[in-house]
């Protein structure tokens, strides 16, 4: 069906496979495309509980096709926010329902750092590297690079590594908050699936709103960001997952969340 990516289902993980080898999963228009219809199609999948996207062991993503930029007019590449545009492929995934994990293995450069920075945990092989290069042909991160790197590492090194256009090793990545954990790229795949089938065991409605709260409220003032996190709170206790987290600890046994 698509041929620039590929897709299964394990269970209930997603899984979403660049697949442009021949050009180090460069993402081109298809492949945006391509990405984004796989992800509409499961967003709103009550037994996808977690979406895993990586580009294989050898490489992530290369950042973007550059082939495709030479010529274009600013209104061309103009984006502005809106996660369901088709093409925001980064918009698409951080306002997925449900948690993505990015598995780095390989460069994640530009435009393929950029969807890493797009999911909400990112786990690195040993060989990862990663990098906003954007500077050395002239232009700055466009799919996100300036403010989520920033609100992933900090400033102070996000300007380092989007001024410089230098990558960084994984051991780098891990230091600075920018990946979660690092593994042997053998292992790498297996390891995103241990951490998506744990997720999946997680009540889906918390988890979806767990994520909204720290997604958007980290931009809100302190106080506001609190009380909606307390509105949120108090809605799950309309749920079936909250009576039976609740029973099962009480009970001394396993919760088995549905999503109701």
């Amino acid at each position: 069906m698509y041929e620039t990516i590929k897709t299964e289902q394990d269970g209930a993980t997603f899984i979403l496979t660049l697949h442009r080898p021949q050009k180090r999963n460069a993402i081109n228009k298809q492949m945006q495309a391509e990405i984004f219809d796989a992800l509409m199609k499961v967003r709103a999948d009550a037994s996808v509980r977690a979406i895993i996207v990586w580009g294989g062991p050898e490489v992530f993503a290369a950042g973007a096709d550059l082939s495709e930029m030479r010529g274009r007019t600013p209104m061309q590449q103009f984006r502005p926010f809106n996660s369901l545009q088709v093409g925001d492929i980064w918009g698409a995934v951080a306002s997925m329902l449900q948690p993505t994990i990015a598995a780095v293995s390989g460069i994640a450069v530009g435009g393929g750092c950029e969807l890493a920075l797009a999911c909400d945990l990112r786990l690195a092989s040993e060989t990862a590297t990663f990098g906003q290069p954007e500077i050395n042909v002239g232009i700055i991160p466009g799919a996100g690079g300036t403010q989520r790197l920033a609100r992933v590492v900090g400033l102070t090194k996000a300007k380092e590594m989007i001024f410089l256009g230098e990558r960084i090793d994984a051991s780098e990545a891990l230091r600075i908050g920018l990946v979660n954990k690092v593994v042997p790229v053998g292992t790498l795949l297996e390891e995103a699936k241990a951490w998506a089938g744990k997720l999946s065991e997680k009540p889906p409605r918390a988890l979806q709103l767990a994520k909204l709260m720290v997604d958007k409220g980290y931009d809100l003032e302190l106080g506001a960001a609190i009380t909606m996190e307390s509105l949120s709170f108090a809605s799950l206790f309309s749920t079936k997952d909250q009576q039976e987290g609740v029973s099962a600890f009480l009970e001394k046994r396993q919760p088995l969340f549905t999503g109701e």
